[in-house]
């Protein structure tokens, strides 16, 4: 029994069967990086560790990742994801250009845009609408907020504040796109309040979809000079799991949950999961929801006149 929305199941539902994402690796970088070295996690790569070279065409990418996807799962249909870095840092002729030509590969059905809150614009949006989602193309639009707190953004040099991820979300929602929120429950300096007021807030928007990381410190990364150099404490594996409990228990139950840990490489990180696998994790975490007898969502009580019904007015 799952105790929550899984995303494949999401996809199932949506497109009558099963679905993959391809990642798409473009040629672009991420604002944050433009005058430093960016999020204090981030090593320069991005985050597209399946993606294939940027220098490869996007419906090369796309064709030769699908057959591999498609031997391996027996998958039909497929999803464009634009993973890595921020996309629509691109000039916007660029990103058409790029997208349209992922709307050329044969079982695509829609497109992923993985972007920062701080790189949403109405013009990229009205594109993505009259030219994907108006011709039959699922379209999502995945917001990297990793926590309400924004102390703990700034700490971590995120480069943008909750404002904006507020303003990018309600930007985005009118456009008819499915919204997806990735978020980080175990950053240096967030508490379980932090995990907490994190799902509350993501649950009281628009937003579809929640993509739940376990922090990953990548070499070469900013976050990792501070890990060996014992400036930052992270939580222990117990206590994410407590976390992301809380988290699923205090998420709106209709939305759907795509992930729960990190999935990298060991070898470009140097710290990971506590050192344990993301399957033995997902088994913990499941004993945990039981223990507990939590399902997702049995705490979201804090939305609409919490008060009001508490005191029957």
């Amino acid at each position: 029994m799952e105790r929550y929305n899984t995303y494949s199941a999401h996809l199932k539902k949506r497109f009558g069967e099963k679905v993959y994402k391809l990642p798409v690796n473009l040629p672009v970088t991420c604002p944050n990086r433009m005058e430093g070295r960016g999020c204090s996690f981030c090593a320069g790569v991005g985050t597209g560790f399946e993606a294939m070279s940027e220098e490869v065409p996007v419906r090369a990418q796309l064709e030769e990742t699908k057959q591999k996807i498609g031997r391996r799962y027996g998958a039909k249909k497929f999803l464009a994801y634009f993973q890595n870095y921020t996309n629509t840092f691109l000039p916007l002729s660029d990103f058409k250009a790029y997208v349209l030509e992922a709307l050329e590969t044969e079982d695509i059905v829609g497109i992923s845009v993985s972007t920062r809150p701080d790189c949403i614009r109405e013009d990229y949006l009205k594109f993505l609408k009259e030219a994907v989602l108006d011709r039959g193309y699922a379209v999502t639009i995945e917001l990297g907020l990793q926590t309400v707190n924004y102390h703990t953004l700034k700490s971590i040099s995120r480069g943008h504040t909750l404002a904006e991820y507020l303003n990018a979300v309600l930007l985005t929602a009118p456009f008819g796109f499915e919204i997806c929120t990735h978020v980080i429950l175990n950053l240096p300096g967030d508490t379980m309040e932090d995990a907490v007021e994190t799902a509350r807030v993501v649950s009281a928007l628009p937003v579809d979809v929640v993509k739940a990381h376990s922090l990953y410190i990548p070499k070469n990364s900013v976050m990792y000079e501070d890990y060996r150099d014992g400036k930052i404490v992270l939580c222990t594996k117990e206590e994410y799991l407590d976390r992301l409990t809380e988290f699923v228990a205090n998420i709106r139950e209709d939305m759907v949950i795509e992930r729960l840990f990190s999935r990298v490489p060991e070898e470009d990180a140097v710290f990971s999961n506590w050192g344990v696998s993301w399957w033995k994790l997902k088994d913990l975490f499941d004993e945990k929801m039981e223990q507990k007898g939590y399902v997702q969502g049995c705490k979201c009580d804090y939305l609409n006149g919490a008060a009001l019904r508490r005191w029957r007015i």
